[in-house]
């Protein structure tokens, strides 16, 4: 497993952004583990998350887009961090937006917060995690309704590894065939088990495995 791999797996541990235990997913799943973004709270773990999704975005993607798209709500501090290391690490200046749940009609109108999107942008989303592709299914629309976009692809820290809404395939690829563009993650819950499993008592060995029986993905 490549170190970055490691290094991203221990810092959510020591943020406790991802836990195991008993859990209830947005989706309705019952799940024995659960990562939490919106745990990441202080500058530094904040610095130090938005370069892991520049490294992660930059060699998935590339450099050319112009817009890293966060859905409300813990999209957005992941969309700022993410846009202020992409311009320290790469010299990139790319704008941040992100969506209200409600639009606001005074002030800065509108549904969207941060920059607007414009005809023609390049935009990257970016996300915690897709557990069963909801999320996306919720915000596509919101972003094609404001401008004519090209959309170069989805970032998320975490691949659940589950399968979608509408089939047996995972979440993320489910969106690459259902949307037309590519979906990544910094780490896969693969990499989790791999590197975590020595340390993984009998119970939660097992709530995991009989969790992947139900719900893992069959690509």
């Amino acid at each position: 497993m490549e170190q970055y791999k490691k290094e991203f797996i221990d810092f959510m541990l020591e943020c406790k952004v991802l836990k195991f235990g008993d859990f209830t997913l947005k989706s309705g799943r019952k799940s024995p583990f659960f990562m939490n973004a919106g745990a990441y709270v202080t500058g530094s773990q904040l610095k130090r998350l938005g370069e892991f999704y520049a490294k992660a975005i930059h060699d998935n993607f590339g450099t050319d887009f112009d817009v890293l798209f966060g859905p409300a709500y813990k999209g957005i501090p992941l969309s700022v961090a993410t846009a202020i290391a992409f311009s320290e690490l790469y010299g990139k200046e790319v704008r941040y937006c992100s969506n209200r749940k409600e639009a606001k009609d005074h002030g800065d109108v509108g549904i969207l917060l941060g920059s607007k999107l414009n005809d023609g942008d390049k935009v990257v989303m970016i996300e915690d995690v897709t557990t069963s592709g909801k999320s996306i299914e919720e915000t596509y629309p919101i972003i094609n309704a404001q401008a004519k976009v090209e959309i170069k692809g989805l970032m998320v820290s975490l691949n659940r590894m589950e399968k979608g809404l509408e089939s047996d395939k995972s979440a993320l690829l489910e969106i690459q065939e259902k949307y037309g563009f590519p979906a990544a993650a910094i780490v896969t819950m693969a990499d989790v088990r791999e590197y975590l499993e020595p340390t993984f008592d009998d119970d939660i060995k097992k709530a995991i495995a009989a969790y992947y029986e139900q719900y893992g993905a069959k690509d």
